[in-house]
């Protein structure tokens, strides 16, 4: 049996952007922007615009998914998501710090698996 964290890294992205899909469009006054549109009107340059700036995080922001132009992923050392995931799971393995667990959690789980063990007939 195999395993990659780089691809559990990747996957976790996945889902929250899969997430962000299923939470739906917010479509209201201040999400449609009617004003703002009229405000810049054809052609306009809605980028710079304070109501864009203050609702751009909103949308999916990941860390994966490198969104540079390519001239600029090549002159960054053009790294693919895999390289990039694998560094990422890389760094967590070395530096993650657990959570201890509740007092009297692990003794409940120990008597849980000395239990499966009589059960099954395990030593």
């Amino acid at each position: 049996m195999t395993f990659d964290f780089g691809q559990l890294v990747m996957d976790d992205e996945f889902a929250g952007m899969i997430k962000q899909s299923v939470r739906g469009i917010r479509v209201d006054d201040e999400a449609l922007a009617v004003d703002v549109i009229d405000d810049v009107g054809p052609f306009g340059d809605f980028l710079s615009h304070d109501h864009t700036m203050a609702h751009m995080r909103e949308q999916s922001q990941p860390s994966m998914i490198d969104r540079r132009v390519r001239e600029d992923w090549t002159a960054g050392g053009s790294l693919t998501i895999q390289d990039r995931a694998l560094a990422k799971a890389r760094t967590i393995l070395e530096t993650h710090e657990p959570d201890p667990l509740p007092e009297g959690v692990a003794e409940e789980l120990a008597a849980i698996i000395r239990g499966a063990e009589r059960e099954l007939g395990v030593s």
